[in-house]
């Protein structure tokens, strides 16, 4: 049975932090999705393996959105050998969902821009809408491959719901300037991010020593024991 739009989200979050999780409660309210789904990546095909393994990794997205039931930890890549390609993710779900069911794909401009280095990059319109989530002042690139697909398929908020996939919709948030790298980096100087991430997420990395947080303990047979790069 059709019904609203569903949000996949896709990302390594390591670790989540309130960035995230403002921009998936925003588009999930703004656009009117039946929920968001929060999809780790377990093998990143464009960077470096995290240094928490996915299963931790996605425990921390588990906890981060335990109290807000519009938002859900989809951890279907962690079950799959090889790269994590979205493509495949979108796959699986169309064929769970059935092909009528309007899929959105969540990505920063930043992915847009070098959205033709993803694996099998032009057939993702084919499973999902695209939502890109601009930042303000931000402009979409006017020439390259990327920018003729994007611009072939420029739809409006309105289009999520009436078609399954298909439609490249920018959509302006609140701007929350966190990054995951800056928090693992004030963890390792033996700062506190506080606030910049879940308290549950913050008393996690604490209880498990991740990212350098208290120096030697309980965390590193934790980290061993969960194939922490």
């Amino acid at each position: 049975m059709t019904s609203g739009p569903i949000g996949i989200f896709g990302g390594t979050f390591n670790p989540i932090h309130h960035g995230h999780l403002r921009s998936a409660l925003e588009l999930k309210e703004r656009l009117e999705l039946t929920q968001v789904r929060l999809v780790p990546a377990a093998q990143p095909p464009l960077r470096g393996a995290p240094e928490l393994s996915p299963e931790l990794r996605a425990d921390m997205v588990e906890q981060a959105v335990a109290s807000e039931p519009g938002l859900v930890c989809d951890r279907r890549e962690l079950s799959r050998h090889g790269p994590s390609y979205t493509i495949d993710t979108l796959v699986e779900l169309r064929a769970e969902l059935g092909p009528e069911r309007p899929m959105c794909l969540i990505v920063g401009t930043d992915i847009l821009e070098r959205l033709d280095a993803w694996h099998r990059w032009r057939e993702l319109l084919d499973f999902a809408h695209l939502v890109v989530m601009a930042r303000p002042g931000w402009q979409a690139p006017d020439s390259g491959s990327v920018a003729n697909w994007a611009a072939e398929r420029r739809g409006a908020p309105a289009d999520l719901h009436t078609g399954p996939a298909g439609r490249v919709v920018m959509q302006r948030l609140r701007q929350l300037p966190i990054a995951a790298t800056e928090i693992r980096d004030m963890i390792a100087a033996g700062q506190s991010p506080r606030y910049l991430l879940p308290d549950a997420v913050w008393d996690m990395i604490q209880r498990l020593g991740a990212y350098g947080a208290g120096g030697e303990g309980p965390g590193s047979n934790q980290q061993e024991q969960h194939g922490i790069c």
